[in-house]
């Protein structure tokens, strides 16, 4: 029994290595902008707030688990958010799917009308119109600042993180992602 749980555990700890190693191979991608891309010693729990669609049903983070999220806060009176929100689109547009999606959420204080407007103004078409106007899960993932970027791993935690805004349509973006993805095809995922 005792040897049996010593493999086991062996077992399970040559599984977790692999992915610590393609976190780190995406990190050694970035280049420009994606610089500031900071990656976790070891995934952190994200936020369980519940946010809402545009429609004002109920969602939360929990609803892109399985796939690796990229998750942007931001807000209308945002003018770094403008700039970087097309490249966002464009980052979907190429890499979105079943493995990898883009999450926005304007937090804080964004009327629907204004939201609908700031997506209309950029032709961005793509994303979802997420909104999180008590800004509970902005503070619960101590969002201080935008944008603020986030990168989930299909457990639904935080990996990366990067502060300010950047080109997500760069060669070095989509390396990172094209990585992560990658990275959870040789731990089960249909990648």
């Amino acid at each position: 029994m005792k040897y049996g749980l010593v493999a086991l555990y062996t077992a399970l700890g040559a599984l977790a290595i692999p992915a610590a190693a393609d976190t780190d191979a995406a990190a050694a991608l970035r280049e420009g902008d994606m610089k500031k891309l900071t990656f976790h010693d070891e995934p952190k729990p994200a936020g369980t707030s519940e946010i809402e669609t545009f429609e004002g049903e109920a969602a939360s983070l929990a609803d892109y688990e399985g796939k690796w999220a990229l998750v942007n806060f931001w807000a209308t009176w945002c003018a770094p958010c403008r700039e970087e929100m097309p490249m966002l689109s464009d980052l979907q547009a190429e890499l979105g799917g079943d493995d990898f999606e883009v999450v926005t959420i304007a937090t804080g204080r964004n009327p629907k009308p204004a939201i609908q407007s700031f997506f209309d103004e950029i032709g961005v078409d793509n994303l979802p119109m997420l909104r999180d106007p008590k800004s509970g899960l902005g503070r619960e993932m101590a969002v201080l600042g935008l944008p603020i970027t986030v990168i989930l791993n299909p457990e639904g935690q935080e990996v990366a993180r990067l502060q300010g805004d950047a080109d997500w349509s760069s060669d070095s973006a989509t390396a990172v992602i094209e990585t992560l993805i990658g990275a959870d095809e040789g731990n089960g995922g249909e990648g």
